[in-house]
């Protein structure tokens, strides 16, 4: 008898079914689906490699906006005061723009995972044109600052938004490799800032370095928006923790001002200080405390543990914090040590910035092809400390230091794209926006917190009150130091540096390296848990 020869005698219109299985037909719903609501038949298309290119220029454009502002304000600070007839408040043009963008990144990143990435990238971008024409019209300072605060709220949420499309659109063994091209586009976004804004202060007006954001932004959005309904979707809408989020972004907020006012405004044992610290841990506690009771908190605490989350995060904001310590720092070394103007020294920063993005190509382009991705970023990360001991210990000519300078950068920029991947790679999908958010507020944070520890380094080393971080430059120039007493004061800003790479190759070690999802160039990879 074949497959197909009937088992049974009677017609197929008078059997009956077991007792079992016609009770459980019989359970089951009468209507019918609609056709709208019924699944998809085949997945959407893959973008093709066009499309990829069209929309990585996009979000590099749209980057690029982000870092511009970071920096092109700063040249032009002396024009504005002299127009606005107030030079008090000047630091604030900066200062309310990095807190409202610190506070925003991690809000972004989870909206962008209950929401979608276009809905927070279209929002983000109009809170940053809002606020540059709030910026170039702004009759008076007080308008200007609270303007660079509406502009910051949008440039917050560009940097987690654009990171996170990324994701979306790139296997993570190929993301790697994105990774470093924004990092180019962040290095040149810096190094173009202020030269940029010079040029308009001087021979155009203040307000160009605004305006000039428009079409900038223009631009992104048109590439953009027509290729965004072909990036696969993977937020998932839910109710939002608007507690949590207040009290993330207070937190930070708080712990922001400390680190601007510390050692500035105030003296760090002073009772104004001391009692915002108390407040930014009471917030942040509370915020624990309530993310702890709530079902679906703004920032999941569980996301952050485990055996990548917490490695890649301190690596990354070492690495962060190393080399934006240095770069604020280290102009005042070059002039005092090696007697360089405002410009050159500007100048001497250049083999910090470019060559660290070359490291992060090198990495990018290892985790495409090597299946332990991660071991880059630990001889990287090792090199690093090692070229930081030598700027600790010896003393050298100008090119000297420069060279040392630029292999400790090309050690130090392995660490981003691999903590980036990592991170990313480790989170279910729904999820990488809140991570990645979460990783920007971190590293921010960590960023601020270097600046302020290698000021205070040097105050103390040097016995002096002295203006730093570039306050010398409005304040018509600094006090004449010893040669050798400026040497001695940065070996500890040196071994600062040293210190937090070694801790960057220590949390590489012991994070989990977990396999990357994506075509390799020598071997097939398993997919990412």
């Amino acid at each position: 008898m074949n497959q197909f020869t009937r088992q049974s005698s009677q017609p197929a219109d008078i059997q009956t079914l077991p007792d079992d299985l016609a009770e459980e037909l019989a359970r089951l719903p009468g209507e019918v689906m609609s056709v709208s609501d019924a699944p998809p038949i085949s997945p959407p298309a893959p973008l093709t490699s066009d499309e990829v290119r069209t929309i990585v220029m996009s979000l590099m454009l749209t980057m690029f906006l982000a870092a511009l502002d970071q920096t092109i304000v700063a040249t032009a600070l002396p024009t504005i005061g002299r127009q606005f007839q107030d030079v008090s408040n000047l630091s604030w043009v900066i200062t309310s723009y990095l807190l409202a963008s610190t506070a925003v990144a991690p809000v972004f990143g989870t909206l962008s995972d209950i929401y979608g990435r276009k809905a927070m990238l279209i929002t983000s971008l109009s809170l940053f044109i809002a606020g540059s024409i709030q910026c170039a019209i702004a009759p008076s300072m007080s308008m200007l600052i609270l303007a660079r605060g509406l502009q910051g709220l949008g440039g917050g949420g560009i940097m987690p938004v654009v990171q996170t499309v990324i994701s979306d659109v790139v296997s993570p063994r190929e993301r790697g490799q994105y990774q470093a091209y924004f990092s180019s586009v962040w290095m040149v976004g810096g190094i173009l800032g202020p030269v940029i804004g010079g040029v308009f202060a001087e021979h155009l007006h203040w307000s160009m370095i605004f305006w000039i954001n428009l079409p900038l932004a223009a631009a992104a959005l048109a590439l953009l928006l027509p290729k965004m309904k072909k990036i696969p979707v993977f937020h998932r809408k839910r109710k939002v923790d608007w507690l949590g989020g207040v009290l993330l972004m207070a937190s930070a907020v708080v712990f922001m001002l400390v680190l601007t006012w510390g050692g500035t405004r105030y003296p760090w044992l002073s009772p104004t200080v001391l009692s915002m610290v108390g407040g930014a841990v009471a917030l942040a506690l509370t915020f624990v405390w309530h993310a702890r009771r709530t079902d679906e908190p703004f920032l999941p605490l569980p996301l952050l543990g485990g055996s990548v989350a917490p490695f890649a995060l301190t690596a990354g904001g070492c690495g962060l914090g190393a080399i934006t310590g240095l770069t604020v720092q280290l102009p005042l070394y070059y002039e005092q040590v090696y007697h360089l103007s405002a410009s050159e020294a500007g100048l001497a920063l250049i083999p910090l910035a470019a060559v660290s993005t070359c490291g992060a190509a090198i990495a990018g382009r290892t985790m495409a092809r090597a299946k332990h991705y991660k071991r880059v970023a630990i001889i990287g990360t090792s090199w690093a400390a090692i070229c930081g001991l030598g700027l600790t210990v010896t003393t050298l000519p100008l090119w000297g230091l420069l060279t040392l300078m630029a292999a400790f950068a090309l050690g130090l920029g392995t660490t981003f794209p691999v903590c980036v991947v990592s991170l990313q790679n480790s989170v279910a999908r729904p999820q990488v926006g809140t991570i990645t958010g979460a990783m920007n507020f971190f590293r921010a944070l960590m960023s601020s917190f270097t600046v302020a520890a290698f000021a205070a380094i040097l105050l103390i080393a040097l016995g002096a009150d002295i203006p730093l971080a570039g306050e010398h430059h409005a304040a018509g120039g600094i006090p004449v130091i010893p040669t050798e007493d400026m040497r001695h004061a940065f070996r500890y800003v040196f071994a600062a540096a040293t210190a937090l790479m070694t801790t960057a190759s220590l949390c590489l070690i012991m994070m989990e390296e977990r396999p990357l999802a994506g075509p390799s160039t020598t071997r097939p990879v398993e997919m990412a848990e």
